[in-house]
């Protein structure tokens, strides 16, 4: 049966080998069985360019590389790994999509994204995403040093973590008339995001739908669509 894997929010880094090993065991065990799969954003924990080669970051290229040497891979990119860019993504052999990418698939229109853009409730948030998406922002930041690079990214995260714990849930998550206008605008059956870490079917009007692929921070999660339908289904982390 023809099927497709969807997944975001791995958020991997050197300090959780645990999520990096259910990753690397999540490839060896669908290398050549579906049809494609699809990473919406959020990879990394962080990433500052490409030219940040360390080990851990080759041996990821590697290890999807060698799942896309028989299944498509595509990549949207999330609020932590928007610098990521041509270089590695063809060290990983996968395929750089736009932020909002449509698709039909097995008789449904469907709509990816990473969902951050949906938060528009989040006002500080979308300050800072449209000055960053901006070329010459991204211009300044890459021509700096890598270490000074690390040290702006890791000044980020500090400041945006203070900036969470002082806001509600509801401010992160999507705003709910900013998700039927998309859905209408562009026209789709199924809007599939990650980014809120909130795993769930949401039913939308006209017998439409919002699926939310989960975060890999205290189990692996998986969206897997097929002709049959769509599946949200977890993978345990392995114990260090």
């Amino acid at each position: 049966m023809s099927s497709t894997l969807v997944i975001a929010d791995l958020h991997l880094s050197q300090e959780r080998p645990d999520i990096t090993d259910c990753f690397t065991d999540f490839l060896k065990a669908h290398q050549n069985k579906h049809d494609a799969l699809y990473i919406l954003g959020d990879l990394f924990e962080v990433w500052v360019g490409d030219d940040d080669l360390s080990e851990f970051n080759v041996h990821i290229a590697k290890s999807i590389a060698q799942f896309a040497a028989t299944t498509p891979v595509y990549f949207i990119h999330g609020n932590r790994d928007f610098l990521l860019g041509k270089r590695y993504a063809k060290r990983c052999n996968m395929t750089l999509l736009e932020e909002a990418h449509k698709i039909s698939l097995y008789g449904q229109k469907i709509l990816f994204m990473h969902g951050d853009q949906l938060c528009l409730d989040d006002v500080d948030y979308q300050k800072f995403r449209k000055k960053s998406r901006t070329w010459w922002w991204q211009f300044l930041m890459k021509r700096l040093p890598l270490k000074a690079r690390q040290n702006k990214a890791a000044h980020y995260r500090k400041l945006s973590k203070e900036q969470q714990a002082l806001k509600s849930l509801d401010i992160m998550d999507v705003n709910q008339n900013e998700v039927e206008r998309v859905v209408n605008l562009i026209d789709v059956d199924l809007l599939i995001h990650g980014h809120t870490h909130r795993p769930n079917i949401h039913e939308l009007a006209n017998d439409k739908k919002r699926i939310v692929v989960g975060d890999w921070y205290t189990q692996g999660s998986v969206l897997t669509l097929s002709e049959t339908g769509y599946e949200l289904s977890y993978l345990p982390l392995k114990k260090q």
